[in-house]
């Protein structure tokens, strides 16, 4: 799930801590500031969402949420609802053409979590296991053979 514009994202596991803490998961596979096969975690709090953050957000019409860095947050005074633009790292001009048509920023529901760590290289597992299929059959098939051939 590459895309040469955007950052794609594949969402794996969703965790609850104890402590009211939620974090998502996200296998990146594609990024700049992040390297392909890192596990992204997200947490979603209601802190403002500030220039500088990196955000996995969904737009309307797409199927792959996307990682980006905010670049303007836009306050309503009269609403006091809070928008944002992103662009990626390496784009030259901000995401307004990647998001849904006559869309000028991104509300609150179409960010799914904001960047709050990750794991090097610890998503090639399933990366490889969903691209290479035939890897993942060898590894049950030899994880089923030392159950069986294992002695108690």
């Amino acid at each position: 799930m590459s895309l040469p514009i955007s950052n794609a994202v594949e969402r794996n596991y969703f965790f609850n801590w104890s402590v009211s803490f939620s974090f998502d998961f996200v296998l990146l596979k594609a990024s700049s500031t992040f390297l392909q096969g890192d596990i992204l975690f997200l947490h979603m709090s209601k802190d403002p969402i500030r220039a500088g953050e990196i955000v996995v957000f969904n737009v309307d019409g797409r199927e792959i949420p996307i990682v980006h860095r905010v670049i303007k947050v836009h306050e309503r005074q009269d609403t006091g609802e809070v928008n944002v633009l992103t662009k990626g790292d390496n784009n030259f001009g901000d995401d307004r053409l990647l998001y849904a048509h006559g869309q000028l920023w991104l509300q609150r529901h179409h960010i799914m979590g904001r960047a709050v760590g990750f794991l090097p290289y610890v998503g090639w597992v399933t990366i490889i296991m969903t691209e290479k299929p035939i890897i993942k059959y060898i590894l049950i098939g030899a994880l089923g053979l030392l159950v069986i051939t294992s002695k108690d």
